[in-house]
């Protein structure tokens, strides 16, 4: 099949190369004129694993091809994915500014049948949306072209995306067109072999249902954060309970780690997207408000025990940060409670050494050259100088350091552990002051 991806970001590049890895012919437009020169030559700018190999696969068999064209890219495709960012706007509704030209576009180009699949997040009417923009275009040229609008939202875990994409657990379409649900069914054939995983519903119920599964998650993580702070205040080690609570099959481990607070690209934006569309229809959602307010307040609680630690005035203080991306097997800092974290040391009048296996370039980019902030190569040379350490991403290289050596390196023998890998009870037995995420270090009053 003929597949044309609008958007080689981090969705429209991981489907674009599955699709081409199982032998559909896949061209990825983007506007992006340097992008599109990276990933010609194989270059994949983001970091996920297995992605570049797949992207350099498909390049070498002539499967996969890269383009600045949007006209040619509508005439290349029997489907048309949309997979542009959406982001947030100044009142954290999704910013659809990107679908609608793509929308536009498809209008103005189309010369022959082809299916239109919505695979950006985006909020509930999007794909009524589309389909009257390229409805008008058509008209305004009196083209007698057929074309149907589905919904297809993505379900990928940044850093296992494209095991996601290989191997889903639901391939979710909303439609009610026959003919558009047999060639999605016909193109998601390769990944779908073992049993049936696609899950075919109304076109609202699909667009609603990513965000009713993001905003699930997030919620998750909040609670466990809200059980956290006050399980903290009664002497409650929070890990204990977690342990406790997770063995319920009812509820399970996943998302149950509490931390420093929930970011990327989906969580805070399409929470955030879900108020908005609350507010446009007259709906209060006081739990969609809760959660999102539960993750500002907790990006700052790690930061309020340095403050507890050392005071108020940060001055002449040097933290080494352990993580910057949201969290592991990424670049991706978008939202990262780390972004936070650093905001607020700096406010205060620290010097930050920070490290990341993955995200130092994106760091760069976000933070730029700054005389309170030095990017290291290794955790090892973060430490040195530093007055106590922070851990802010659970990479696997950070769960069983060296704490002699820590100790050795830090000024001060403290460690804000934002997202509890280490035991307090060892840390203190190796003279470290240790600060976790509901671990119970406050007396019970």
């Amino acid at each position: 099949m003929n597949v044309t991806i609008f958007g080689s970001g981090y969705v429209g590049l991981v489907t674009g190369a599955c699709l081409a890895e199982v032998g559909n012919q896949v061209l990825c437009v983007d506007i992006d004129e340097r992008r599109v020169e990276r990933l010609r030559d194989g270059d994949v700018p983001i970091f996920e694993p297995d992605l570049p190999e797949l992207v350099r696969s498909g390049l070498e068999a002539g499967r996969l091809m890269f383009s600045t064209d949007l006209a040619g890219g509508v005439g290349h495709g029997d489907v048309l994915f949309v997979a542009v960012g959406t982001p947030s706007g100044p009142d954290g509704d999704a910013d659809l500014r990107a679908v609608r030209s793509v929308a536009g576009t498809v209008g103005d180009a189309l010369e022959r049948d082809a299916v239109v699949v919505i695979k950006s997040t985006a909020p509930v009417g999007t794909v009524d949306l589309v389909r009257r923009i390229v409805a008008d275009r058509l008209a305004v040229r009196a083209a007698t072209v057929e074309f149907d609008v589905v919904a297809n939202p993505e379900f990928l875990r940044e850093g296992v995306a494209v095991a996601d994409f290989m191997r889903p657990d639901r391939i979710v379409v909303g439609s009610d067109n026959p003919r558009s649900i047999e060639r999605l069914r016909e193109l998601y054939a390769p990944f779908n072999r073992s049993h049936d995983r696609m899950i075919v519903m109304g076109v609202r119920s699909a667009e609603f249902t990513k965000y009713a599964a993001n905003v699930m998650l997030a919620t998750r993580i909040s609670l466990m954060n809200e059980l956290a702070n006050l399980g903290e205040r009664l002497g409650v080690d929070i890990e204990e309970v977690r342990i406790g609570v997770g063995s319920d099959p009812r509820i399970g481990y996943a998302y149950l780690y509490p931390g420093c607070g929930y970011g990327g690209s989906c969580l805070p934006k399409d929470v955030r997207a879900l108020l908005g569309t609350a507010r446009r229809v007259g709906f209060d959602a006081e739990l969609l408000r809760a959660v999102d307010a539960v993750n500002e307040r907790q990006r700052r609680t790690l930061f309020d025990k340095v403050v507890d630690h050392f005071g108020d005035d940060l001055t002449g203080k040097v933290f080494a940060v352990w993580g910057l991306a949201f969290k592991p097997e990424t670049d991706d800092m978008r939202e990262a409670p780390s972004q936070a974290m650093l905001d607020a040391l700096w406010g205060a009048g620290a010097t930050v050494r920070a490290f990341d296996p993955q995200a130092m370039g994106e760091a760069a980019r976000v933070f730029g050259p700054r005389p309170d902030l030095a990017l290291c190569q290794s955790r090892d040379e973060a430490l040195v100088g530093a007055d106590a350490l922070l851990v802010l991403t659970e990479w696997r290289e950070f769960r069983s350091p060296d704490f002699d050596a820590i100790k050795g390196a830090l000024r001060h023998p403290v460690v804000f552990d934002g997202r509890n890998l280490y035991d307090p009870r060892r840390l203190a037995r190796a003279g470290f002051a240790h600060y976790g995420i509901g671990r119970g270090t406050e007396p019970v009053s």
